[in-house]
């Protein structure tokens, strides 16, 4: 029978209403996360910051708060596998320099809190983050759990863990006077034994995920971004201690011959992954690797018009260039991709356009959609979200339209509800103005 037959649950009223407020959103279409298919009308009950109904047909429980969205489809709340939410990078590459040396920390921990505003208004209910500092990620994690500040649900690196010299290391480009060497404290590691004291480290501090360099990067100006940074050893050691210790693991990788040593010690995904081979994807097709390319629409702008060095520009174009390759190839082979935007690099809350760039290179709208959903979902650990289905999170974004006909309309996102509570509605009647909702809006 037709996948709506599946998605339809039965909603005892009563027993709903007994477990708390309920709250009924309804619109034109409902997408699950999962299937391959739009149904319609859609239907989400919310009780206690929980699903209790989803799907097509669903009597409306006696004193449910009604929030009619028309037009619109309904969509799980979206899931970003790779953000920086400490930072964001400006039109100034030599100021961001000197505000990374100069600006007090707690002013960057305030300067996160709009990053994460920006995020969940643009509809990421959850994200991973890949790397900060100072531990302003486990503090704002700890913030917007604790309902002091608006934000997505967050899982957090502490430290992303790289070799001495390499993308990680946060004192590349500076005179060795100038700024104390780093160690295993700061991610910063040599050997084996040094790799599995940085994951210990991060963990004992609150990491969720351990996230290593393997190969060089585009922002950093020591390395070659394709250079493997880790030998095998190392990364062995990495992937073994953080999965005895129940954690899960992320590689940035560009180049192929890094990426496939992570992929050999069981890395969990290859972030950016711009120039992955053949060989690399059959080595993550057997272990279930996890692929998350970050295509950046803004990078190479964003860069001229920092001025940034030479070098980091050359980089990036070199990158961008097989970047968009890479991503059609993973298409055609069926490589598990997820959803990651690497936001810091472009502005937090603008993601959304990348829906549009997986579509181009050859993925069906829906398949997008799933890649921040139920995807992410699966390669975040997170079962108890992802899709609209009975028992998981009310975590749902509602966009105009068909999203499965239009991809574009994802870019228009206008609702947001996170754990059963409206944070984004530009629909009510007394929504914030364009403008009071930032980035997200625009």
């Amino acid at each position: 029978m037709r996948r709506v037959l599946q998605l339809i649950v039965v909603l005892a009223s009563a027993s709903a209403a007994a477990a708390g407020p309920v709250t009924v959103v309804r619109a034109a279409r409902l997408y699950d996360g999962r299937s391959d298919t739009v149904v319609t009308p859609g239907m989400v009950v919310v009780s206690d910051g929980r699903i209790v109904g989803a799907g097509t047909r669903i009597d409306v429980p006696a004193g449910a708060t009604v929030i009619d969205l028309g037009d619109a489809t309904l969509l799980p709340g979206l899931m970003d596998a790779h953000t920086h939410l400490s930072f964001e990078s400006s039109l100034d590459w030599k100021q961001d320099q000197l505000d990374a040396l100069k600006k007090p920390i707690p002013e960057q921990a305030i300067d996160a809190t709009e990053y994460a505003r920006r995020t969940l208004l643009a509809g990421f209910t959850t994200v991973r983050d890949l790397g900060s500092s100072d531990l302003i990620d486990v503090g704002l994690r700890n913030a917007i759990n604790a309902g002091k500040v608006p934000g997505p649900r967050m899982l957090v690196t502490v430290n992303a863990i790289g070799a001495r010299g390499g993308h990680c290391d946060p004192t590349g480009g500076f005179r060795p006077e100038v700024l104390k060497e780093p160690g295993p404290e700061q991610g910063v590691a040599n050997g084996p034994d040094q790799i599995r004291a940085a994951v210990r480290f991060d963990t004992k501090h609150g990491a969720d995920v351990i996230k290593t360099c393997a190969t060089g990067g585009v922002l950093s100006e020591a390395d070659k971004v394709d250079s493997p940074q880790l030998t095998q050893a190392e990364l062995d050691a990495l992937v073994d201690e953080a999965h005895a210790l129940g954690r899960k693991t992320a590689a940035h990788a560009h180049g192929a011959e890094g990426a496939k040593r992570a992929i050999r010690a069981g890395i969990d995904s290859i972030e950016h992954g711009s120039f992955l081979d053949d060989e690399a994807f059959e080595l993550m097709r057997k272990k279930g690797t996890y692929f998350v390319p970050t295509p950046l629409p803004c990078i190479m702008a964003r860069l001229r018009q920092a001025r940034a060095p030479a070098n980091i520009v050359e980089k990036a174009a070199a990158a961008d260039a097989r970047a968009r390759e890479t991503l059609k190839t993973a298409i055609a082979k069926n490589a598990r991709i997820a959803f990651g935007s690497d936001a810091a690099v472009c502005p937090h809350g603008t993601q959304l356009n990348q829906f549009a760039v997986f579509v181009g290179a050859g993925m069906k709208p829906l398949a997008a959609i799933r890649t921040a959903t139920s995807v992410d979902a699966a390669l975040l650990g997170v079962p108890d979200r992802g899709t609209l289905e009975v028992g998981k999170l009310a975590d749902l974004v509602a966009v105009p339209g068909d999203p499965s006909r239009d991809i574009a309309v994802m870019e228009r996102l206008f609702f947001v509800m996170k754990g059963g509570t409206v944070v984004r509605n530009d629909r009510a009647p007394s929504a914030p103005s364009a403008a009071g909702m930032g980035a997200a809006s625009k």
